[in-house]
């Protein structure tokens, strides 16, 4: 299962292979549609590169201000990527106080690692860390010690 990532940049798109395990979307115990592991990821490993649109700040706030469900992630360079457009199956990892991956933002990709060995059929978890919620949301994740709100 291969899917593709389209940056655009100067109007040339990159294709960029950015699954390297095969997963699922499906109803998650977390929040709305999440990410499964369909077979087993080990330890300390690439799962892929979310898809999307690379926008600038400005627009990715503006655009956050008309979406219930918020898939953005900003770079910090004055550029975000937008994963509510051209999206793959990785834009739908929910948000765990106690996450089974994590989340790494360089040279304009946003990339997933496990930080330990996924089983098969486990919903695919990362900690969002800051996030346009303020604080505002409520989570959950149902880890123990889980923080409330995101």
């Amino acid at each position: 299962m291969k899917q593709f990532l389209m940056l655009k940049k100067h109007n040339t798109a990159n294709p960029v292979p950015v699954i390297r395990f095969p997963v699922a979307n499906a109803a998650s115990p977390i929040d709305g549609t999440g990410c499964f592991s369909t077979q087993r990821i080990p330890a300390r490993k690439k799962i892929g590169e979310l898809a999307g649109e690379i926008i600038s700040v400005r627009e990715a706030r503006k655009r956050v201000r008309q979406q219930k469900r918020v898939a953005m992630v900003e770079f910090g360079n004055g550029l975000a990527l937008d994963a509510s457009v051209g999206a793959n199956a990785l834009r739908y990892i929910n948000h765990s106080c106690r996450p089974n991956s994590y989340m790494r933002c360089c040279y304009g990709r946003v990339e997933f690692y496990s930080l330990r060995a996924i089983r098969a059929g486990e919903e695919i978890t990362c900690n969002y860390g800051e996030t346009h919620h303020d604080g505002q949301l409520t989570c959950n994740c149902g880890a123990a010690g889980c923080k409330g709100s995101l």
